[in-house]
């Protein structure tokens, strides 16, 4: 199976939305050659600035931007971005609802050998708890021009989320996608994978391996996680046996508690989130750390056998 780095085509794309968006503007914090902007930097000088190490500063200067036409996306890292520059996003960006991008790489355990401090567990719940914005956490590298496209034309603030390495290609080049809208990918009626970003390919192994065994179930790709498609869950969910939440992230707060939410309000059903259980995860190997916290592919089979077991 072919795997691409989001990042890598989000690089690309910027270059020719910077052809079409004369007011676009891209901020870096002296992480050019990990968020891929470089070729942005070097089409469009005049309308790319490199803050340095200082994260809240850029988002600042953002909001600013903001006020005056342009649509700046101010590129980070996860962690980064949703911690370090929180505050700025929060007050000074999403109280206003101003026009700002917030691109955010390395995302989730999946970045690995950089350590807790750089692996963005908590993000997303971050993001989504804040009124106004809108968390958005493509798949792979093919669902990233449609969204980030359909993110620069919408109106207010947004955080975009991807990941370090290279995952599966699961969608073709032409793929249409809605922001705010879940995909529904598979469908069967007993169990219902909810997954986002990394875990969408995670949610597609293990619905084939489980059909094996008798089990149909449906695979929903939660690309936006805020505003969540509530009816697209209810409509899928409404007779099946089990829901399975599965990010790459912790999973309090994030898609799982979304999730929760949704079917507490409206159809109560048994849940198993499969993420980061609330501790602070160790630098390695991705592959090995995936297993470690119980969100590798045969993991996620097993224990979805067994809760299904379980329940009868």
């Amino acid at each position: 199976m072919v795997s691409k780095p989001l990042r890598e085509v989000f690089g690309k794309e910027l270059i020719r939305l910077g052809n079409q968006y004369s007011n676009l503007v891209v901020l870096d914090a002296d992480i050019s050659s990990s968020l891929k902007t470089g070729g942005f930097a070097e089409a469009y000088p005049d309308r790319h600035i490199n803050f340095g190490v200082a994260e809240q500063n850029m988002l600042m200067s953002a909001a600013g931007l903001a006020t005056t036409g342009l649509i700046p996306l101010a590129c980070t890292y996860a962690t980064f971005a949703s911690m370090r520059a929180c505050e700025q996003i929060r007050s000074m960006i999403a109280y206003p609802k101003l026009n700002v991008k917030v691109i955010a790489t390395h995302g989730g355990i999946e970045v690995g050998w950089d350590g807790p401090t750089h692996q963005a567990t908590e993000d997303l719940a971050m993001m989504r708890s804040i009124p106004n914005m809108t968390v958005v956490v493509p798949a792979d590298a093919n669902a990233v021009p449609s969204l980030l496209e359909q993110a620069i034309n919408l109106e207010g603030p947004v955080f975009f989320r991807m990941g370090r390495n290279p995952v599966p290609i699961i969608y073709e080049k032409d793929e249409a996608f809605l922001l705010g809208n879940g995909k529904v990918l598979r469908k069967g009626e007993r169990v219902v994978l909810v997954a986002c970003g990394t875990m969408v390919g995670t949610a597609l192994f293990a619905a084939q391996q489980l059909e094996k065994d008798g089990i149909a179930c449906s695979v929903i790709d939660f690309h936006t996680i805020k505003p969540f498609d509530h009816e697209i869950l209810i409509q899928t969910a409404k007779n099946a046996d089990l829901i399975v939440s599965m990010e790459d992230h912790n999973i309090i707060g994030g898609l799982g508690g979304a999730v929760a939410e949704s079917l507490s309000e409206h159809i109560p059903r048994k849940l198993l989130r499969i993420g980061v259980r609330d501790t602070f995860t160790e630098s390695g190997d991705p592959k090995l750390l995936y297993q470690k916290y119980n969100m590798d592919k045969d993991t996620v089979v097993e224990k979805i056998k067994k809760t299904i077991n379980k329940e009868g």
